[in-house]
């Protein structure tokens, strides 16, 4: 059985960093986007957005990794805000109460299967315009 992926992609603009989560974010992959916030705030990134519309999959790991670093964020000042969450990590924040991880204007997941513009431009190597 091969392992779940999760696919990062940063592009900074100034203080600010999107994020790009691609794949399964599960207890294995969930620790990559600990590391990846981490070396955003050692950057001195102020703003960050991350963007989980080709997340495939996320567990309570994920969620607790988006906890985890929201604590963070909040304790330095900065400022993360996610984007775009699969339905089933829509519901667990619902359930559990965790809200502010949202951007409010991207509260649900867009129904079209096709690639956002900003997914598609990190595959290209091109940089995304932050939200």
């Amino acid at each position: 059985m091969a392992l779940p992926r999760l696919n990062v992609h940063r592009r900074d603009h100034d203080t600010r960093a999107l994020i790009i989560l691609a794949g399964e974010m599960d207890v294995t992959t969930a620790p990559l986007l600990g590391l990846t916030l981490a070396t955003c705030a050692r950057d001195g990134i102020r703003t960050v957005d991350v963007d989980a519309t080709a997340l495939a999959f996320c567990d309570v790991s994920g969620l607790n990794a988006f906890l985890a670093a929201s604590r963070l964020a909040t304790d330095a000042g900065t400022t993360l805000r996610l984007h775009h969450p699969p339905p089933i990590m829509a519901r667990l924040i619902e359930i559990t109460g965790s809200g502010s991880l949202l951007d409010e204007r991207h509260a649900a997941r867009p129904s079209s299967p096709r690639v956002p513009l900003a997914v598609a431009a990190a595959v290209r190597g091109d940089s995304p315009a932050l939200p």
